[in-house]
């Protein structure tokens, strides 16, 4: 079993980088500056999709001090990142968008229907912020263009190389993403918060693992970017649909079933809630429940990571 801190090079099962990733925020919970947000991009490419957007500017300026990207945080916004998609409709996974809106560049946001009627609704009208989308309350500042996505139908991510095919998961109250992006024949899982099938009284994970199974056999899945909420400690009843370590290593031995052995497989632990004593607890239990031999990841915010 091997685990990683960070990286600049994390290959895939076939030694190969496919992706370019940057974390903009990895956590969840109370850090404003650190929410849920990741640039991807083909390896060698400047042309991102962001999967999720809680944070933004403070991710991408970290990254440029990082010598990530040689041209301004303001420029990296508005030229590279080419389009969105959004999980679910919480704030801590779009806020950054909404903040950051007046000084982007026209793009698509790319999510299921009730996530873009939240949008409509709730956020880019008069009295949350202003309409910066072709669609919704007038006036309309027509910047960004919404494409709703259809469960399982591969979508063309544009301005990219890359594709989308998007799966509803159980987030307690409302539908959740898992995001299966391509680049060639190369492919990342990523998933937004999600609980455990057996709580959420589900079978949206099951689903979601039969669908990757056939590519971990062949070795074109890359990684499995997946949240860890909480410790084992947190009562199933106070989930809030998040998984705990216990949780995620019971879904991947139910994948293991489905798709074989995982050792070495990335397994990227996203969405880690402050305390820090938390997170540090999230990691020992992860450490030490998993028996699989997956590789799990820990991303830094704007430290990139190439799959």
């Amino acid at each position: 079993m091997l685990t990683l801190l960070f990286s600049t090079a994390v290959f895939g099962q076939d030694g190969k980088g496919s992706f370019s990733i940057v974390p903009l925020g990895v956590k969840g919970g109370i850090d404003e500056s650190n929410l849920s947000a990741y640039m991807f991009a083909p390896a060698g490419s400047n042309n991102y999709v962001c999967l999720d957007a809680g944070t933004l500017h403070a991710g991408i300026q970290k990254a440029v001090d990082n010598k990530v990207f040689n041209i301004s945080a303001e420029q990296v916004l508005r030229k590279y990142i080419k389009g969105y998609l959004i999980s679910h409709s919480h704030l801590d996974h779009l806020s950054g968008l909404i903040i950051n809106s007046p000084d982007d560049t026209a793009k698509n946001i790319y999510a299921f229907a009730d996530c873009i009627e939240t949008f409509k609704t709730h956020y880019f009208t008069r009295k949350s912020w202003a309409n910066f989308a072709d669609e919704g309350e007038t006036p309309q500042l027509i910047k960004y263009h919404y494409k709703t996505l259809v469960p399982t139908a591969e979508t063309p991510i544009e301005n990219t190389d890359m594709t989308v095919q998007a799966f509803p998961l159980s987030h307690s109250n409302l539908t959740s993403s898992a995001f299966l992006v391509r680049n060639k024949d190369n492919y990342v899982l990523y998933l937004g918060d999600t609980g455990p099938d057996e709580v959420e009284k589900s079978h949206n994970l099951e689903a979601v693992w039969q669908t990757i199974a056939p590519l971990i056999k062949a070795k074109k899945l890359k990684a499995i970017m997946i949240e860890v909420s909480f410790p084992d400690e947190q009562p199933d009843k106070l989930l809030f649909g998040h998984l705990t370590p216990r949780w995620l290593m019971k879904e991947m031995h139910k994948l293991q079933t489905l798709a074989g052995p995982l050792s070495g497989l990335n397994l990227v632990v996203t969405h880690v809630k402050p305390p820090q004593s938390s997170i540090e607890k999230i990691k020992k239990q992860l450490a030490a429940e998993n028996n699989l031999g997956l590789h799990l990841i820990y991303p830094q915010q704007g430290k990139a990571i190439t799959l």
